[in-house]
């Protein structure tokens, strides 16, 4: 491995993600070119927390992992210890306490149909100018979403990867 590389060691056990999947990646290379240092981060749909992981690894002072599976989130607690990283990040089923702050950077890697009800929640949860990272989304979903995550955000573009899509953009003032 090259010696600068950050490695996430990960069981996914029952849950989502092993870091293979062409949409983790696109999300993977995201976090690893955004500036995270210090940066409070949602990994909305955490799955195995390879995300969380990933961005706690790579500074983010606080990671903020949200997933609708009770597996999943025992899945992202088990690999958070095993990567040394348990203390910056909190787990959370959606509708529980989870912090009220706004956040820097949110990334979700879950299908098109929810990204696009969830898009009004991202945008409150997000500061003015804060990161967005969407994926989970087919090449032909990536327009309709697009649009719709236009009414809150700047920037938008898409990143392709075999049938997959990326969108990230900035959140406006």
């Amino acid at each position: 491995a090259d010696s600068d590389a950050i490695c996430v060691r990960l069981d996914p056990g029952l849950a989502f993600g092993t870091g293979t999947h062409p949409t983790t990646a696109l999300c993977l290379e995201w976090l690893d070119q955004a500036q995270l240092k210090d940066k409070v981060v949602i990994d909305y749909g955490c799955g195995s927390g390879v995300l969380a992981i990933a961005a706690a690894l790579l500074g983010a002072g606080r990671v903020i992992a949200v997933d609708n599976d009770p597996q999943a989130l025992e899945a992202s607690r088990d690999n958070a210890e095993r990567n040394g990283v348990a203390q910056a990040i909190r787990l959370y089923l959606p509708g529980e306490d989870a912090p009220v702050e706004r956040a820097d950077v949110l990334v979700a890697n879950i299908l098109a149909g929810p990204l696009h009800e969830l898009a009004p929640m991202f945008a409150e949860r997000l500061k003015a100018g804060g990161a967005l990272a969407l994926s989970g989304i087919l090449v032909g979903q990536h327009d309709e979403l697009i649009e719709r995550y236009a009414e809150w955000f700047d920037d938008l573009a898409a990143t392709m990867r075999e049938d997959w899509v990326r969108i990230d953009g900035r959140r406006r003032a």
